[in-house]
């Protein structure tokens, strides 16, 4: 039977919340338009072949940064805060100790940074804090698309979910939710946080480590439903592979874009519950409990369940197959065959 890892209440630095991601893309101007037309992200730099955006809600200098290239499309790395750089001293001891490599580097509008490859392989990069910017919730009457508020969560493909959910633990990451499948209630998905609302970092199975999505907070489903209009008005619309629908975990909506170059980023409105005190146990989800909530909406298509971003310099191992998965194509033609 699956068992979660206690939490680590005074881990070995203070992480305290997800916050960037760097991602490449073949046409810029294009990709572009999308995040700010579609997202309705603002524009923070533009230089050369790169383009840094934030949310609305935003004051740090970016949360999402594209890189034009003519490889293939890939994610970079996932940027996390820390409490203040002294915070970064001790991540450096830390990772050194148990065998893996960081090193500081130079980021456009950020601190000191310290990057490297988690024991799976993922990069990841730390800092402390970023240039500051104007929040344009006070600034202007007026969101294109989902006026997306901040940058919420990062959900990524692993090929071992006991030893990523172990790992992270061990970095002061607290379980919300996990889901288990099969007569041996594998552990088949772990949601993590550090910040107070259910999600930084979700693993679920598959070919890994890749990037499924990265999701932004929109205030409203209202909001939600502009940016669905917006892709048709900006001729996105084929680029909305899944939702509106709602998720059983933190009973949250949600709608799924691919943007022009495959990158799955979510939008969902403003997270519904906190994750404010220590004695909230983790919540264990089997098919039983799922098909008693408030879940709706159709099954995925088969691409959700399979495609993901892959991260610069590392390749997938292979995944686990989850029992009794349904994907829409599946759902359809039993459906017709009925």
């Amino acid at each position: 039977m699956a068992t979660i890892p206690p939490p680590v209440y005074y881990p070995p630095f203070n992480i305290t919340r997800v916050s960037h991601a760097k991602i490449t893309v073949r046409d810029l101007e294009r990709s572009l338009a999308f995040y700010t037309r579609v997202l309705g992200l603002v524009v923070s730099e533009r230089e050369g072949d790169e383009v840094w955006l934030r949310g609305n809600e935003e004051v740090g200098h970016h949360s999402l940064i594209l890189r034009r290239s003519d490889e293939p499309p890939l994610c970079e790395y996932i940027g996390l805060r820390v409490l203040t750089e002294l915070e970064l001293e001790k991540a450096e001891a830390h990772f050194r100790s148990i065998g893996l490599a960081p090193e500081w580097v130079e980021r456009r509008g950020q601190g000191r940074t310290l990057f490297l490859r988690d024991p799976f392989g993922m990069p990841m990069e730390f800092c402390a804090r970023m240039d500051l910017m104007p929040r344009h919730t006070i600034t202007t009457d007026h969101f294109p698309g989902a006026a997306a508020l901040r940058f919420d969560h990062v959900q990524v493909h692993s090929a071992d979910i006991p030893a990523a959910c172990a790992f992270y633990t061990g970095l002061g990451f607290r379980t919300s939710d996990y889901l288990v499948g099969g007569p041996d209630d594998t552990l088949i998905g772990v949601f993590m946080h550090r910040k107070d609302t259910p999600w930084d970092i979700v693993f679920m199975p598959g070919a890994g480590p890749r990037l499924h999505h990265f999701a932004y907070v929109t205030p409203s489903v209202q909001d939600m439903m502009k940016a669905c209009d917006a892709a048709g008005i900006h001729r996105f619309g084929h680029l909305v592979e899944r939702g509106p629908g709602r998720h059983n975990q933190g009973h949250v909506q949600y709608t799924y874009f691919r943007d022009p170059d495959g990158h799955r980023v979510e939008i969902i409105p403003e997270p519904p519950h906190q994750m404010l005190d220590i004695e909230q146990m983790p919540v264990r989800w089997d098919e039983a409990k799922r098909k008693a909530t408030m879940d709706w909406g159709y099954p995925p298509p088969q691409c959700w369940y399979d495609d993901a971003s892959r991260f610069a310099g590392v390749e997938p191992r292979p995944g686990m197959v989850v029992p009794g998965r349904i994907s829409l194509e599946q759902y359809l033609a039993q459906r017709a065959a009925e």
